[in-house]
């Protein structure tokens, strides 16, 4: 089944038009992106070790910018926060969902960075609403490069977070991806694959799994339903792969984001909370299931 068919985070279907490519893309940031100017790349799959930052703000406790990540020869805008003090912190690599890089989703980095973590959220939708799993793969690993670039970034504390699509992005890429030490998942789609773009299911990957992962999900998520994420965790289980499961009674598909912004309740703040003591144990200490790789 593929994603798309079932996901619910937008009332489009994967057939729909979809941004023309360019033949030099300069993709232009949405939101409050689009009044900065972003950081131009240098070709190959990411930026260079020491590119030029326009516009950068620090605002207290913490620095916003906006990068271009070069992927497979194309530019991606990417929202970067991170702590304004001097250091060297744990990266988290966020994936927004299907409904693009809402200011919540800003918000929600500029959180984490006020809690000590260097964030990157690629626009992995900048030229495509329904990119190929391996094009996503593509940008997430530059992304990684662009954090193993920084001088306030530990390579060795780097986690991967995502909602809805990035939530199967986390749950696909956290087996694959080797940087990574542990990942958050919400609202995911552990059986969504098997078409042309997306050939995988995140399940079928279940025993390359080496790292910890949180996994969080209301009980009345229609798209994504719940039934479906206790089959996945009982085959986690089965294959021994060390996971927590956080759910959300009554919540609904999406529920950290309403109507583009971060929301406010009791539950998104518990679940906030949730995800960043799950980093702060895996990514700063040895974690169940962590291997030596």
């Amino acid at each position: 089944m593929s994603f798309l068919s079932a996901s619910g985070c937008t009332g489009t279907s994967d057939t729909d038009d979809a941004p023309e490519q360019p033949d030099s893309p300069e993709p232009i940031p949405e939101g409050p992106e689009a009044e900065e100017e972003v950081e131009k790349g240098t070709g190959g799959n990411a930026l260079a070790s020491e590119p030029e930052t326009v516009n950068s703000e620090t605002t207290g406790q913490i620095q916003t910018l906006t990068v271009n990540i070069t992927a497979e020869d194309q530019e991606y805008p990417a929202y970067i926060s991170a702590p304004a003090e001097d250091g060297e912190y744990p990266a988290v690599v966020l994936i927004h969902s299907f409904n693009g890089l809402e200011q919540g989703y800003q918000d929600m980095a500029d959180r984490l960075a006020a809690d000590g973590f260097v964030v990157v959220a690629p626009q992995w939708q900048t030229y495509s609403r329904s990119p190929s799993d391996s094009g996503v793969e593509a940008l997430v690993r530059s992304s990684i490069n662009y954090l193993k670039n920084r001088d306030d970034v530990d390579p060795e504390k780097l986690g991967l977070t995502g909602f809805c699509a990035g939530g199967r992005y986390t749950m696909l890429f956290l087996p694959q991806v080797e940087e990574f030490k542990s990942g958050v998942a919400w609202y995911g789609f552990p059986y969504s694959g098997g078409t042309e773009v997306q050939p995988d299911e995140p399940a079928s990957m279940i025993d390359q799994l080496e790292d910890p992962m949180l996994i969080i999900h209301g009980t009345r998520d229609e798209p994504s339903n719940i039934s479906e994420i206790y089959r996945y965790a009982g085959e986690l289980d089965a294959a021994d792969k060390y996971f927590e499961l956080k759910v959300y009674q009554g919540e609904p598909h999406g529920f950290m984001i309403k109507e583009g912004e971060l929301s406010e309740s009791f539950v998104a703040q518990d679940a906030y909370d949730e995800m960043v003591d799950f980093f702060n144990r895996t990514l700063s200490n040895p974690a169940p299931g962590n291997s030596s790789r």
